[in-house]
């Protein structure tokens, strides 16, 4: 028999009694930790805070989240750039104190991430908060994921939809997949108009399904409501429109029944455009034609998927600072964008780039705007004017 070395022998149990009892390997990021007896805690490699960027009014909130890469759960300790504009809790719950722009950030073994924290200052006492889009959600991109973000991050107001809300039909089908995993999650507060798209299911009876009361009689499609100063009425380009028609009788009673100071009107076809797809639709021509004889402020459509402002104007497109009305497109909710087609008399920004949706800030004789792009994205809008 082979004797061992008493040397060799003690050696090995030396180094036996130095192996660890444990070993961890992620796959993810191949990180590999070794602990006597276990437990050793697993590196963070990076930290993502969403949403990436918000925008909130002063005093107002927006909740981020932080995770972290591997999914390890750590403790992250939340920091603002500038208190004096934003605060941040340590669950990650922003407050707006002033007008400005703050970068909060998340931090965990000593990486980073964050977003950036525009603060808006307080609208007037009484304002009221809309904002919106059209032509919004497809299957087949993130887009309209991507401006819901925006929604979420401005909690408070009205969300106006202006058709073409969810694409190729209006199906209910395609409103249960793809419209409602996104701004679908602010339906509680959506006030609605109809697309083209949706009319391509007949009678769209997946929006009006979908929508239900919100969306007005699916016999007509056109409805009013009053928020704050404001008298706002939803009209229905899809069906008869001339001046003849029953949604122009019905239109002429509204407006003579209106009370409020200043009115602003949506649906989907634009009278004026100059995006290279549709242009200018002179069908819609008798909803301007009331909408100014009651002296209207403002006109938001979609159609064209692009981002367009217009000068006040009169029906037949002079430029009128007196009697004329300010129209908006803003086809930028989701749906691929369109390119500028012939600019159009009175246009004075347009933008055919930018995925993202208006802000109007509604106050008692005046309205200023705001267009927020996704993040990634830079461009923007904004103004405010007196109404009629």
């Amino acid at each position: 028999m082979r004797v061992m070395p008493v040397v060799a022998c003690c050696f090995l149990i030396a180094a036996c009694r130095e192996a660890p009892t444990s070993a961890t390997i992620e796959n993810d990021d191949l990180q590999i930790s070794a602990a006597k007896g276990g437990g050793g805690s697993p590196k963070v490699n990076s930290v993502t805070v969403t949403p990436p960027s918000a925008t909130i009014q002063a005093g107002n909130t927006v909740q981020l989240t932080a995770t972290s890469k591997p999914a390890s759960s750590p403790t992250f300790t939340w920091a603002s750039s500038n208190q004096s504009v934003a605060t941040v809790s340590q669950t990650g719950l922003v407050t707006g104190v002033a007008a400005g722009t703050a970068v909060v950030s998340a931090t965990a073994s000593g990486k980073s991430g964050s977003s950036v924290i525009t603060v808006t200052a307080p609208p007037p006492p009484g304002s009221v908060i809309m904002i919106g889009a059209g032509d919004i959600s497809d299957c087949n991109n993130n887009n309209d994921e991507a401006t819901a973000q925006i929604l979420d991050a401005n909690t408070t107001g009205t969300v106006f939809l202006l058709g073409d809300n969810v694409y190729e039909n209006g199906t209910t089908t395609e409103y249960n997949n793809c419209y409602d995993p996104t701004w679908g999650r602010h339906k509680s507060r959506t006030k609605p108009s109809a697309g083209n798209h949706e009319y391509n299911t007949p009678n769209a009876t997946g929006y009006y399904g979908y929508f239900g009361a919100a969306a007005g009689d699916p016999a007509k499609g056109y409805y009013s409501y009053d928020v704050g100063d404001w008298h706002v009425v939803v009209l229905n380009s899809n069906i008869a429109r001339d001046a003849a028609s029953a949604q122009i009788a019905w239109l002429d009673a509204d407006l003579t029944a209106n009370t409020k100071s200043c009115t602003m009107a949506y649906w989907h076809h634009p009278r004026f455009s100059s995006g290279s797809s549709h242009g200018n639709d002179v069908s819609v021509q008798p909803f301007w034609e009331k909408l100014v004889q009651y002296n209207a402020d403002l006109i938001l459509n979609g159609h064209e998927h692009d981002y367009e402002r217009f000068a006040r104007q009169s029906p037949t497109g002079l430029a009128d600072n007196v009697n004329g009305i300010r129209e908006f497109v803003v086809g930028t909710g989701g749906r691929a964008l369109y390119t500028l087609g012939t600019r159009k008399a009175n246009s004075e920004v347009f933008n055919s780039t930018t995925f993202g949706v208006i802000k109007l800030t509604l106050s008692a004789g005046s309205y200023s705007w705001q267009f927020i792009p996704i993040a990634g994205q830079t461009f923007t809008d904004s103004g405010s004017e007196n109404c009629h």
